[in-house]
């Protein structure tokens, strides 16, 4: 028979299942498309929230925005072979990015500005360090337009195993190509800061450990106390709930 404190930590582990997806942030369990769509294309000023997600289908009006689009950034041909965008595509992300950020780079407290925006019951600030590392490929302070294009275009509509690696990137904090008990420890701490104390139901004070706790025991097959990227990828194909979230923002734009 299950303990009272069992009950309440397995309450807390799925109530954490279905309140964030790992790549993002956001709720990866049979999402409404078209919440997560406007939420995540906030970091996008020039999305248009009635826009097809193909497009083959766009309006005529979409049309017309895309051929006002006169600027090409150095090396778009490059961008197009790097990533998963079309050129007209990659040129509306691109206003969208100089609107917002016109010296043509973010930095880490803009990326967190935009990122609360997502998360305002909690304090997102410490996941937002996290997730801009992870973005700021050159470990040089910023994210310019070819950091940022080349990431969202992974987590877009990359393959599992580019979404799988990517992730793994953002867990294994001081990339050395291994997570730790304390690298993923920050991560969940960080995740139910951004949550909020309201959640419901309310989370335990002990439920991250008893997260990364559970993280350890399916990820870290030979038991060494660390998390390769072999064992990652192997436990993740095999997790059905983890694949279903690796395709939620399939086509999203």
């Amino acid at each position: 028979m299950k303990s009272r404190s069992q009950d309440q930590s397995l309450s807390d582990s799925r109530e954490l299942d279905r309140s964030y997806d790992p790549l993002t942030g956001n709720p990866p369990s049979k999402p409404n498309k078209k919440t997560i769509k406007q939420r995540f294309l906030k970091l996008l000023p020039c999305y248009r929230s009635g826009s097809s997600s193909s497009t083959s289908q766009r309006s005529s009006s979409d049309d017309a925005e895309l051929s006002t689009v006169c600027y090409r950034p150095e090396g778009l041909d490059r961008l197009v072979q790097q990533t998963n965008f079309s050129k007209k595509e990659l040129q509306v992300l691109y206003r969208g990015f100089k609107n917002e950020c016109p010296s043509g780079v973010v930095n880490e407290e803009t990326f967190k500005s935009i990122y609360s925006q997502f998360f305002p019951q909690g304090d997102s600030s410490m996941y937002a360090h996290f997730l801009f590392e992870a973005f700021d490929t050159h470990n040089n302070g910023s994210v310019s337009f070819e950091d940022f294009v080349v990431s969202l275009s992974i987590i877009l509509r990359g393959s599992i195993t580019d979404k799988l690696n990517w992730a793994f990137n953002l867990y294994d904090l001081n990339k050395d190509g291994c997570i730790t008990r304390e690298e993923m420890t920050d991560i969940m701490r960080s995740i139910y800061d951004m949550m909020g104390k309201y959640t419901y139901p309310c989370m335990r004070d002990n439920a991250p450990k008893e997260h990364v706790d559970n993280f350890f025991q399916k990820m870290d097959r030979n038991n060494d106390g660390v998390v390769t990227i072999e064992e990652f990828l192997e436990t993740c194909q095999k997790d059905e709930s983890i694949m279903q979230s690796m395709h939620m923002f399939d086509h999203v734009i």
